[in-house]
């Protein structure tokens, strides 16, 4: 595999700089502030990110107001007794989206956070302490005991939040496959486990959180150039 210098180094050319590059990276929360996160925040990214997913994102963010009325601000306390005909009604709720396989998904995605919140003080202590070179087994926590958490649309919320991962776009995703780190699915175990040890080792030669690294590769292949990041 490529080192951590080689990319860092074809990422600087391609954005210009160091100082450049540098300014597009960013860091994840620390564990201090994402445990004191209320559980609340989690339903409400899972329930953004579901929704997006196949949709144009712009279209969901102007609705989100909308969103936060119907399923009462995202309260997992007051939505673990939402009727599922009032989810039902939801549905049709002008307000929001309607999709009624993806509004299911807040009564399920709330139940499985009450549940490991009971098990482990909140959900967001069980997330803040996850550890990181294992972060593929937190996606697929999220993916068996979820709704519509699978593929990058966990990921992709764990990071919004602040949870330090890696995503699989598809400018890291080309790159994996350039390099033969992966092969084959690009969720199947094989390539995630693969690719968590790819990260795994960047992580080792340069001291920087997984989300750095992910940005980092992807802005070093891809369609991304001088002054327009990825």
């Amino acid at each position: 595999m490529e080192s951590f210098l080689d990319i860092y180094e074809r990422a600087c050319a391609r954005k210009g700089s160091k100082d450049t590059l540098e300014s597009l990276l960013t860091e994840p929360l620390p564990k201090a502030q994402l445990i004191k996160l209320p559980d609340d925040v989690w339903l409400e990214e899972f329930t953004r990110k579901i929704f997006q997913s196949g949709f144009y994102w712009s279209v969901i963010n102007a609705k989100w107001p909308g969103f936060r009325e119907v399923f009462w601000d995202f309260s997992v306390e007051k939505l673990l007794y939402m009727s599922p005909e009032m989810y039902e009604q939801r549905a049709q709720d002008e307000r929001i989206v309607r999709n009624y396989k993806k509004v299911q998904s807040v009564a399920h995605n709330c139940q499985m956070i009450h549940e490991l919140a009971l098990e482990h003080g909140k959900f967001s202590t069980l997330v803040a302490n996850w550890p990181e070179d294992s972060i593929i087994e937190l996606w697929l926590l999220l993916k068996k005991q979820g709704s519509r958490l699978g593929g990058n649309t966990g990921p992709y919320a764990l990071r919004a939040v602040g949870k330090d991962t890696f995503i699989l776009s598809r400018d890291v995703e080309a790159y994996l496959r350039a390099h033969e780190v992966i092969s084959g699915g690009l969720h199947s175990l094989k390539s995630l486990r693969a690719a968590q040890a790819f990260f795994n080792e960047l992580r080792r030669q340069s001291g920087y959180s997984l989300q750095k690294l992910s940005q980092l590769v992807a802005y070093s292949v891809g369609d991304n150039v001088v002054g327009v990041s990825s």
